[in-house]
């Protein structure tokens, strides 16, 4: 990856160039990590005020069932995914995750009802790995299509409405979840009220040759500012949200990583639709039985970064290993390192003393509840 000759851009590379950012290689494509306000003043701008983000490198799908009823391709996807689909309301969007034969995370996605259509956006990372996936196991009843002639923006932060409100009045009807296709300066896009920062705020995915177009707009605005990499990572880590990689990944359960709010009473047991999917056995028995560890929230003590993949011991001696951060980094609206990672069960409550070795060093760690700032959803 050091090779940029290798590697993919989206249609908003230019723009990044002229901005000054500085790019980096990320999930195969070269991205903006930071611009020249940095990584601190970006983070705080958008828990501030608005950040515009590229997020082009994920993947946008269509599924659609060839009967052309979108209660079948729900039921299709269902055969994937943990989650109730199908009571997902037209307009609607929620969140799931692949699982696979061991009841593992294969990659988290976002999952759309559009009418006649399924519209999901999987990671970057799991892009083509999930396409293959979806198209080997539900090609014999839906038609999957990538979609890639479009860009996809997001637009983070208190006065993300505001900021969108410039280019369309009705954004303020729109709830979190909430899935619009709506005309931004005569371009159809689709609008979803999401995101990944822990704030109010929209991801827009817009046809890539108005990409550029549409961002300077939004840029035009006074509040609004360009984000990179760097903050997106620290707002959503401070928002106590997975990225897939890091936190979650094929060695880990969805309830190993307290996502069982994701799966909905009908696919739990006794639900409707009970089960289902890749390895709903081990997902349904951790559901009722628990599980011997958890995905927790890390505070440091003092003012240095725990990061990720540092291990996580019971004592200040560092004689008995309990865990690994799994994220971690210095969090800029809490003023203080921030982390998450996997601990055993009996180490797992808020306020237990553990400790994390950092260069040779024992530091102390007290386990936190997740998220480490209060989301500002627009519910």
């Amino acid at each position: 990856m050091d090779d940029t000759a290798e590697l993919k851009i989206t249609p908003l590379h230019s723009l990044h160039l002229s901005l000054g950012a500085r790019m980096v290689p990320f999930a195969g494509y070269d991205m903006p990590v930071q611009y020249p306000a940095g990584v601190m003043k970006e983070h705080i701008q958008t828990r501030t005020s608005a950040g515009l983000f590229d997020v082009s490198h994920m993947g946008q799908v269509i599924i659609k069932a060839k009967s052309g009823k979108v209660e079948d391709a729900a039921l299709a996807l269902e055969t994937l995914v943990p989650v109730d689909i199908l009571a997902l309301k037209e307009g609607r969007q929620r969140y799931g995750f692949f699982t696979d034969d061991n009841g593992c995370i294969l990659d988290d996605l976002m999952i759309t009802n559009r009418g006649d259509h399924l519209f999901v956006v999987v990671n970057a990372s799991c892009k083509d790995a999930d396409l293959a996936h979806m198209k080997a196991h539900l090609s014999d009843s839906c038609d999957i299509t990538l979609l890639d002639d479009r860009a996809l923006i997001a637009l983070q932060g208190p006065r993300a409405e505001a900021v969108l409100a410039e280019l369309w009045a009705g954004v303020s009807g729109m709830k979190f979840m909430d899935v619009r296709e709506v005309p931004l300066l005569d371009v159809s896009c689709i609008v979803s009220r999401s995101g990944y920062s822990g704030e109010d705020g929209f991801e827009i995915s817009v046809p890539a040759d108005k990409a550029e177009f549409i961002a300077k707009a939004l840029l035009e605005h006074p509040d609004c500012e360009p984000i990179g990499l760097g903050a997106r990572d620290s707002l959503r880590l401070e928002a106590g949200l997975c990225l897939y990689g890091n936190d979650i990944d094929t060695t880990t359960s969805p309830i190993e990583a307290a996502l069982e709010w994701a799966i909905q009473k009908a696919r739990r047991a006794g639900g409707e639709r009970e089960g289902g999917y890749p390895g709903a056995s081990r997902i349904l028995t951790e559901q009722a039985n628990g599980t011997s560890r958890r995905r927790v929230g890390l505070k440091p003590e003092g003012k240095a970064p725990v990061r990720g993949h540092a291990k996580l011991f019971a004592d200040a001696e560092g004689k008995t290993e309990i865990g690994e951060v799994t994220s971690g980094g210095f969090g800029p609206s809490v003023e203080g390192p921030v982390a998450m990672g996997y601990v055993p069960k009996e180490y797992s409550a808020a306020g237990t003393a553990i400790f994390a070795e950092v260069r040779g060093k024992y530091l102390p760690v007290s386990v936190a509840a997740l998220p480490f700032i209060t989301p500002t959803y627009k519910r």
